[in-house]
C-alpha cells in the first residue's frame, strides 16, 4: 500500500512540475482593460489551435482503431475458427409472414390460389391409324424416296 501511495504522490508531483514548466503563472494585475481584452483574444486563438489539433488527433485515433478492428477480424477469419451460430427453426404462418413483409396494410387473409394463372394442358395429338400398306405403296420407288429426302431438309 505504501508503494502505491508513493507512486501516486510521485505522479502528482511530476504532473505539477510539467504544468509549471509548460504553463507560466499569469500576471494579470496592473493590466489595462485593453490589454486584458487582447490577452483574452490571444487565449481564444490558442484554444482554437489546440482544439483543431485535438480533433485531428481524435480522428486519426478513431481511424486507426477501425483499421485495427478490421485487420483483427481478417486474421480471425483467416484462422478459420469462426463459429457459426446455431440457427433456430421458426414456424410462421402465411398471414404472419405477409403481415411482417407488408406491415398492417393487409388485414384479411389472402387467397393465394385465386391469384394463380390457370394453364390448360393441351392433349397430345394422336396420329390416326391408317393402313400401313397404303403408306408402303406411296413410299416405294423414286417418288417416295424423293418425298423422304425433301422432308428431311
Amino acid at each position: 500500500m505504501t508503494l502505491l501511495e508513493n507512486d501516486i504522490q510521485m505522479k502528482k508531483e511530476e504532473r505539477e512540475r510539467v504544468l509549471s514548466e509548460r504553463v507560466p503563472q499569469l500576471q494579470l494585475s496592473g493590466l489595462s482593460v485593453q490589454d486584458l481584452q487582447n490577452f483574452c483574444k490571444e487565449l481564444h486563438q490558442k484554444i482554437d489551435v489546440v482544439d483543431e489539433e485535438r480533433y485531428d488527433i481524435d480522428s486519426k485515433v478513431s481511424k486507426c482503431t477501425i483499421e485495427i478492428r478490421d485487420l483483427s477480424q481478417k486474421i480471425f477469419e483467416l484462422k478459420g475458427k469462426m463459429k457459426r451460430p446455431a440457427l433456430r427453426r421458426v414456424r410462421v404462418s402465411a398471414d404472419a409472414m405477409l403481415g411482417a413483409l407488408l406491415g398492417s396494410k393487409v388485414k384479411e387473409s389472402v387467397d393465394f390460389k385465386a391469384n394463380l394463372k390457370t394453364v390448360k394442358k393441351e392433349e397430345e395429338k394422336k396420329e390416326e391409324v391408317t393402313d400401313w400398306r397404303k403408306n408402303v405403296d406411296a413410299m416405294s420407288g423414286m417418288e417416295g424416296r424423293k418425298k423422304l429426302f425433301n422432308a428431311g431438309q
